[in-house]
């Protein structure tokens, strides 16, 4: 069903777009690109931008202090389901929408981390503990992943006329924030490819440079453009490294990148 951009014409035709204009998901795992993509398609076609808020910018009020590799399986419960919070209010409007990312990412991480361990960028250590410790409730968090699985696929089926995947070709930046380990970000990405393929959900595979990706998703999807592309990747660039700085002037960021002390970092170890 899937297929990746290439000069030759796409095999998987684009869907009808609905009278209420479309809904298309941009999918990708940690640092794919999503965000300076789905901003520049914004900007160049006049179709809203949904998202939810990142990681580090819920943390920063859910859990001050901590980043996500310290983050317990609860803390991270917490955190998907508030992301899933906002990509439902977010994309309940009427009208056409570009979502960066959807409601199966935080599914997506999640599940990755059932399968390799809760804070899957720590050493060796770290990730033993962990799985000792979980031992008791590990049950219990299966079972939570396959019921919210099954909600959030339900309503990707639903909600989203279309995906593109961004596949994995950037360097992640290892800021804390994100899982550091390329295992778990490659099964991340496996795993949202092998989902779009069980929902049947028509989807695109387009790499490339930010100008490339664009011009690819328009000429499938027959979009128009109210902006020059130019002018869109210029715009939302900027935009992105605005919206990065801000995050990273926060004091409460700054926080959480201080090295911790042993006994903290200890504590973190031990508990799931």
């Amino acid at each position: 069903m899937g297929n990746t951009s290439t000069p030759a014409p796409t095999s998987t035709p684009a869907p009808d777009v609905p009278q209420r204009g479309l809904h298309l998901a941009i999918s990708g795992t940690y640092s794919s690109g999503k965000s300076t993509t789905t901003e520049t398609l914004s900007m160049a076609t006049g179709i809203p931008r949904t998202h939810a808020l990142t990681s580090r910018e819920i943390l920063l009020d859910l859990v001050p202090g901590k980043q996500v590799q310290e983050l317990s399986a609860m803390e991270l419960t917490m955190l998907g389901l508030r992301r899933l919070e906002e990509r439902i209010h977010n994309e309940s409007g009427e009208g056409p929408f570009i979502s960066d990312g959807s409601v199966i990412h935080e599914w997506i991480y999640g599940e990755a981390r059932m399968r390799v361990g809760i804070n899957p960028g720590a050493n060796l250590f770290v990730r033993t503990a962990k799985n000792v410790a979980g031992l008791p409730v590990k049950r219990f968090y299966r079972q939570y992943m396959d019921a919210y699985g099954a909600v959030a696929k339900a309503r990707a089926k639903r909600i989203y006329d279309a995906y593109v995947h961004l596949p994995v070709e950037f360097e992640m930046k290892a800021d804390g924030h994100r899982p550091v380990s390329e295992p778990f970000r490659k099964m991340s990405d496996e795993l949202l490819i092998e989902t779009l393929e069980e929902l049947e959900i028509p989807y695109h595979v387009v790499g490339g440079s930010v100008r490339e990706r664009v011009e690819r998703i328009v000429e499938i999807f027959g979009l128009p453009l109210v902006m020059p592309l130019d002018e869109a990747i210029e715009r939302a660039g900027a935009k992105v490294r605005e919206a990065t700085s801000v995050l990273e002037q926060d004091s409460r960021f700054h926080d959480a990148q201080r090295v911790k002390s042993l006994r903290r970092r200890i504590s973190y170890a031990m508990r799931f």
